[in-house]
């Protein structure tokens, strides 16, 4: 029986993994489930699972949740608050996996703190490799963690290689990963409309059920650019052997080239509940609940080129990642601020990028030596971002 803490288990991807989870009940056990403020949602989710921790990032939530647990007599819950019980969640010596599901910059510290502890990482938190990926990817080699990864087109790109291994592509004989992405809502809208759009536009994806945050990311293509930067980092792989092609109808995931022309593809339906699955019994094979792939029904599979020029924010994450340093930390946190700030209607769709590319030329860039580093870039982009905003709002 394995043990599993899941960072971020009322987000879609936390949801999704208590779903794979539930189908192997004799394999797998919840140690800890962890959010940031939902208590009505971490509340159901221990009265259905009942694991031994649930931790909330906010106190004031987290009060409130312990009261409702202990009225509701489910004393085998103990309620925690607070980012350092994240990582203490993480990192407890009964844990086997981590599932780190937590978006954004706020993921970093609880997932390193996992994989320092030696951990089983299953990481859908991109951002932990976009701000920190030297840091991050040395932590991985120093603890002998184990780190696999569940975004659907790093996870397809994983499968596509040789026993999964990440070491040295070119000995593998890889000539290049070719990065698949959807194209986002507005693949079709054109660019002049594009300034008009709004959060709710912005968030229905045509594929894939995401929270509105990540699903912003696909709109402006800054979610791709994300996984440019974290396939280089998983991978060991430089930017210019990475292509990203667009594939709407998101059924290959990704692909992997081969110096004698092959080309290897994992496909199947767009649920991430496959990579999860995939990835929680590696190197073995369990259901996800995922439905068979049906090709005929499917019909097509279309491929064309990203328009960079309409969506700027896949060109700044290749920008950054080719500069190194801070420079991908400085990407992140200008690009949270402006997304949250479209999501409460006081930017603009197209200003997103604006403000990060004003941002990146702002903000020194410099090599980190530690995670204080990292925390200060992040805090000086953030700083940033928020100037500029201030800057666009009318007064």
């Amino acid at each position: 029986m394995e043990n599993v803490t899941i960072l971020g288990s009322t987000g879609s991807i936390g949801l999704s993994t208590l779903d794979v989870l539930a189908r192997e009940p004799g394999r797998f056990q919840i140690y800890a489930l962890t959010a940031n403020t939902g208590v009505a949602e971490m509340f159901a989710q221990i009265e259905a699972v009942r694991p031994r921790f649930a931790v909330l990032r906010d106190a004031a939530a987290a009060r409130e949740l312990a009261d409702k647990v202990k009225h509701a007599g489910f004393e085998e819950t103990r309620v925690l608050a607070g980012e350092r019980s994240l990582c203490d969640v993480a990192s407890a010596s009964e844990v086997d996996v981590v599932m780190a599901a937590i978006v954004g910059a706020a993921g970093l510290e609880p997932t390193l703190a996992a994989v320092n502890a030696g951990k089983k990482v299953l990481l859908a938190n991109k951002e932990a490799l976009v701000m920190a990926g030297r840091l991050f990817m040395e932590a991985v080699e120093k603890a002998n963690a184990v780190l696999l990864p569940i975004d659907s087109e790093h996870n397809a790109i994983f499968q596509c290689l040789d026993d999964g291994s990440r070491r040295d592509l070119p000995a593998q004989g890889v000539r290049r990963i070719l990065l698949t992405g959807s194209g986002g809502p507005f693949r079709e809208v054109p660019t002049e409309a594009l300034a008009g759009v709004t959060p709710d536009q912005a968030c229905a994806h045509p594929n894939w059920s995401m929270g509105r945050k990540i699903s912003v990311d696909s709109a402006t293509m800054m979610n791709k650019g994300l996984e440019l930067i974290e396939a280089c980092w998983l991978f060991d792989t430089p930017p210019e052997s990475i292509d990203v092609v667009i594939h709407p109808q998101s059924i290959i995931h990704s692909m992997v080239e081969y110096v004698d022309g092959s080309v290897l593809a994992q496909l199947g339906n767009p649920d991430m509940r496959t990579p999860i699955a995939h990835a929680l019994a590696w190197p073995e094979r369990i259901p996800s609940g995922v439905g068979s792939l049906d090709l005929i029904t499917q019909g097509r599979l279309d491929f064309q080129a990203p328009d960079e020029d309409k969506f700027p924010c896949l060109r700044l994450a290749r920008e950054a990642v080719t500069r190194g340093g801070t420079a991908a930390a400085v990407l992140n946190a200008a690009n949270e601020v402006a997304v949250a700030a479209f999501l409460d209607g006081k930017l603009a769709f197209t200003a997103i990028p604006e403000i990060i590319e004003r941002v990146m030329s702002i903000v020194a860039v410099v090599e980190p030596i530690s995670l204080d580093d990292v925390k200060l870039a992040d805090q000086q982009g953030r700083a940033a971002a928020e100037a500029e905003l201030q800057a666009l709002l009318p007064c």
